[in-house]
């Protein structure tokens, strides 16, 4: 069998493929390849799903069609070994009440009764960041899985890389800042790191060129020419009509980031699309597939035009846009011919484990603490890096203003009205209630009760792979 080996993996991509999908065949999965897509050469992507529960789906990307399935079931070992598939959901009274709700190794803290966050949670610095004003309660930090006031406060071990000491981390911090940023699974331990602190590096950069509406040095023609495949990709764009611009995002060879944008002539929109590894080309490679994953040419004219209102591009609703789909307001200043910053013609690259130590070294001269969780209970190795101050998706006060479990109160409530007996005034009462807690309007009834209508049958791997 042919072996393909492409830069920083630590496996060829057929023995990837073979193994990831084995190992889901173990599990009990049944993985389906529900849609491909070659919109311009070198340019693949595939959407996977499981034929028994359409929750659990990722997506692939890659400039082969290899390469993208082997990172969609590379996504797919991620998502399970973090659960994430049912990040959004309350699991049920049984699972709350179970040996344990999210891993065996999760440590339970039982509420105070001053409602303190509990001795033992977070260490100092991390409480630093996340409570500043000391406006934290325990009752906060109730995970959205379990629900479980009476248990208490599940917290996740993660070791702090500084000194490889154990600091439990709440589930519901995690939920409620982090989502699914810093989440890899990979070939080898050091593969999936390398991934996980990209990925935040290319977050964390993408956040402050668009906030801070940086002017980023265009890539020359020259370099680009090392990477005939990744021009190649991008002359097919500009022949179908859309020009392409690639930029340096490394602000000044700091960060392994690259930036590349498409605009719609059309109808005068742009998509900036961002992209981080050690390895230059690796990283270029990423950003112009991560710019048609899951597009055809048909869909890129659904994004924004640019704007010179650098205020609400700087909003962090904008941000957050970003963060989902990337569809949010890009600022005129990006283009502008007198970059802030000077072109690098940067390259971290190395093996992959003195890839880690060099992304490592990064975050330690930036003085940010690097908290890592590894989980190879299913056979393949990932892990979740958190790193407070960079890999944030959302802001420490949505704790209390916007937490994920704010609703969890009311679900025995809103569950039991089928078959209640309420007055009009008890209904009221209710419509108040929500009122008063800030409730927003739109919400709709499944997402305050944080629940997935329809059958999902108890047993099959969607629901018990932990």
């Amino acid at each position: 069998m042919t072996q393909t080996f492409i830069p920083g993996k630590d496996a060829a991509l057929e023995d990837s493929i073979a193994r990831f999908q084995q190992k889901l065949s173990d599990l009990g999965f049944q993985i389906e390849e529900a849609s491909w897509l070659n919109p311009v050469p070198n340019v693949w992507s595939v959407h996977i799903r499981d034929k028994e529960c359409a929750l659990c789906f990722t997506n692939g990307k890659g400039a082969t069609k290899k390469a993208a399935l082997a990172s969609a079931l590379g996504e797919y070992f991620e998502r399970l070994s973090t659960n994430y598939f049912f990040a959004d959901f309350w699991l049920g009274e049984t699972i709350a009440n179970g040996p344990f709700v999210h891993y065996p190794n999760e440590k339970w803290f039982p509420l105070t009764e001053n409602d303190d966050v509990p001795e033992g949670l977070l260490d100092d610095r991390l409480r630093a960041f996340y409570d500043p004003e000391n406006e934290l309660t325990g009752s906060m930090l109730i995970d959205l899985q379990s629900g479980n006031e009476d248990r208490g406060i599940c917290g996740l071990p993660f070791t702090r890389q500084s000194d490889n000491q154990t600091v439990y981390i709440p589930m519901n911090i995690i939920g409620n800042l982090y989502v699914s940023n810093g989440m890899s699974a990979g070939n080898t331990r050091n593969e999936a790191r390398v991934q996980g602190l990209s990925e935040v590096f290319e977050r964390y950069v993408k956040n402050r060129i668009i906030a801070e509406s940086i002017s980023l040095p265009e890539i020359p023609a020259d370099v680009l020419a090392r990477y005939p495949a990744v021009v190649e990709a991008i002359e097919t764009l500009e022949a179908e009509g859309f020009p392409i611009f690639a930029y340096d995002g490394s602000l000044g060879g700091q960060y392994p980031v690259i930036c590349v944008v498409l605009f719609n002539p059309a109808n005068g929109t742009c998509f900036a699309s961002f992209g981080a590894h050690p390895d230059f080309g690796v990283a270029l490679e990423r950003t112009v597939t991560e710019l048609l994953q899951g597009r055809g040419l048909k869909d890129l004219d659904v994004f924004t035009p640019p704007t010179f209102d650098d205020e609400e591009v700087a909003e962090h609703t904008n941000l957050e846009t970003h963060f989902i789909d990337s569809s949010g307001l890009i600022s005129w200043d990006l283009f502008k011919q007198d970059a802030d910053y000077p072109f690098v013609d940067w390259n971290f690259s190395g093996t992959t484990e003195e890839e880690f130590a060099t992304l490592m070294a990064i975050f330690k001269k930036e003085d940010k603490e690097v908290y890592i969780a590894d989980y190879e209970h299913l056979g393949v190795y990932a892990c979740r890096i958190i790193v407070p101050g960079m890999s944030d998706i959302y802001p420490a006060e949505d704790l209390w203003l916007a937490n994920n479990s704010m609703g969890s109160h009311l679900r025995e409530t809103i569950l039991s009205l089928p078959g209640s007996e309420w007055e009009k005034e008890d209904y009221l009462n209710l419509i108040e209630q929500l009122d008063e807690e800030g409730f927003d309007d739109f919400t709709r009834v499944r997402e305050l009760l944080v629940w997935r209508p329809g059958r999902i049958t108890v047993g099959t791997p969607c629901v018990s792979v932990n």
